[in-house]
């Protein structure tokens, strides 16, 4: 990921920020849903659509593996490890 910009934003008393025009512009449009991803030294603000998409694949792959490997078979061959 490249860095591209970075500014200086301040937050209110009721922990609002205001993102600058030019930067909503390029990247969302007025009404798009964002999800806040917080880590331990960073938060990342991103278009839901994204944050479905990644977490999807994984959701997906979860479950489909559930079905195959969640049953007595396979706990037992699992078992002594």
């Amino acid at each position: 990921m490249t860095l591209t910009d970075i500014r200086t934003l301040k937050i209110t008393s009721k922990g609002q920020i205001s993102i600058p025009k030019d930067l909503r512009d390029k990247k969302f449009k007025e009404g798009t849903k964002v999800a806040v991803l917080t880590y331990e030294d960073k938060m990342e603000i991103r278009p839901i659509s994204y944050v479905c998409e990644k977490l999807g694949t994984a959701l997906a792959s979860e479950k489909s593996l559930a079905k195959n490997w969640d049953n007595p078979e396979e706990d037992e061959a699992w078992g002594d490890l």
